[in-house]
């Protein structure tokens, strides 16, 4: 895995954050729709790719905080990991460049 796929993760990860965060902000909206935010791997990145849920025709918002927090919680925590990694990465190289000159 190379720095660029950890990028790919995060910035895949905000875009989930951010869906998740507009679900819940409607959640009392009439009749909104949420939108549900699937990950792939493409290529050697992450991918997000965003949907609109199906319908169950409530008047009511259709937002399910049941599964927005727990999504959430994964997106920060995935983003957490990336950011480690990237740092350990950096860190490495420095401490090989120091090894080297």
């Amino acid at each position: 895995m190379n720095i660029s796929n950890n990028i790919s993760s995060i910035g895949a990860h905000q875009t989930m954050l951010n869906t998740t965060a507009n679900n819940v902000a409607n959640v009392n909206t009439d009749g909104f729709v949420p939108k549900d935010t699937r990950m792939s791997n493409d290529s050697n990145s992450v991918r997000a790719t965003i949907r609109e849920t199906d319908s169950n025709g409530s008047a009511k918002s259709q937002t399910d905080l049941a599964k927005e927090i727990p999504d959430e919680i994964i997106a920060q925590d995935a983003t957490t990991v990336n950011v480690n990694v990237i740092r350990t990465q950096d860190e490495m190289m420095g401490t090989l460049l120091d090894i080297k000159a």
